[in-house]
């Protein structure tokens, strides 16, 4: 069996394109077609929606006046007045700043910053390997993306330093940048 895909197309295009499909009917899709505003079918579209949400609270429908220019200019906006969001998906969860597990690299992070003063740009992974090798502790790959953020937080903290002359961190936030982040 051998299955071939065609380009992703409009049923109308679809249509059109067809010969099966006689010219009368593609002039009047194509009369249709021109007829269409996308804007104009999103406003109705949501009046439709406000409609139905107020006949389940129990509220008297508002006709609403076809303003098409202010109902483009309400889109950006649509969001403060609890305007749902057009797709399915949820709404980002707010980040959490605290941890939730005991920071494995706290008793070894002055170990650590002495490497990364020697040459600053090696890397994390590397530095794990040498520190799996050097008997600190015992420290599985499975670490690698908590000291990656460490390193990251840490070489953030040194550009801010440099470029912007502001002060060192705390002694508690340079010591331990995983504090910073989760």
């Amino acid at each position: 069996m051998r299955k071939t895909y065609e380009l992703p197309e409009t049923p109308y295009r679809r249509l059109v394109t067809r010969e099966e499909v006689p010219a009368e009917m593609k002039e009047m899709l194509n009369h249709k077609m021109e007829s269409l505003d996308p804007v104009m079918l999103l406003k109705h579209i949501r009046n439709a929606q406000d409609s139905v949400m107020a006949l389940s609270e129990n509220r008297t429908v508002e006709l609403v006046s076809p303003d098409v220019a202010g109902f483009v200019s309400s889109l950006a906006t649509a969001w403060r007045s609890g305007e749902v969001r057009p797709t399915h998906r949820q709404a980002p969860k707010p980040g959490r700043r605290w941890r939730t597990r005991p920071d494995p690299f706290a008793e070894v992070w002055p170990v650590l910053l002495g490497w990364l003063e020697e040459p600053p740009d090696l890397e994390a992974k590397a530095m794990l390997k040498r520190l799996q090798a050097s008997g600190y502790g015992e420290f599985p790959d499975g670490q690698l993306r908590t000291l990656q953020r460490r390193v990251r937080v840490w070489r953030m903290q040194i550009v801010q330093q440099l470029v912007y002359g502001q002060p060192p961190a705390t002694s508690n936030e340079s010591e331990n940048p995983g504090a910073l982040l989760m």
